[in-house]
C-alpha cells in the first residue's frame, strides 16, 4: 500500500511518516488474531498444552479484549501525538 498511498497523500500535504503511522495503527490490532500471524500456530499449540480442547477459536476469543483495547488506545495515541505536534520520525 505504501507505494500508492504515500505519494498520493504527500500531494495532499500529509507527511509520509504520518501515513505510515496511521497504517500501523489501523493494521496492528488485527495482527493479534490473524491466522496469518507467523506466531499464531505457536500460540495455539501453547494454549493446547494448558487446555486440551483449546484451538484457533479459543485463542481468538481470548485475544478479542486485547484487540478491542488496541482499537481504542492506538487511535487515541495517534491523535494525541498529532495534536501535541511531536515529530513522526527522525
Amino acid at each position: 500500500f505504501a507505494p500508492i498511498f504515500v505519494p498520493l497523500l504527500m500531494r495532499l500535504g500529509v507527511a509520509p511518516e504520518a501515513v505510515l503511522a496511521a497504517y500501523r495503527v489501523a493494521d496492528s490490532p488485527l495482527n493479534a488474531i490473524s491466522p496469518m500471524n507467523a506466531y499464531f500456530a505457536l500460540i495455539v499449540s501453547f494454549a493446547a498444552r494448558y487446555q486440551k480442547d483449546a484451538g484457533v477459536g479459543t485463542v481468538i476469543a481470548l485475544m478479542l479484549p486485547h484487540v478491542a483495547a488496541l482499537f481504542l488506545i492506538w487511535p487515541l495515541l495517534f491523535v494525541a501525538w498529532h495534536l501535541l505536534g511531536l515529530p513522526w520520525g527522525f
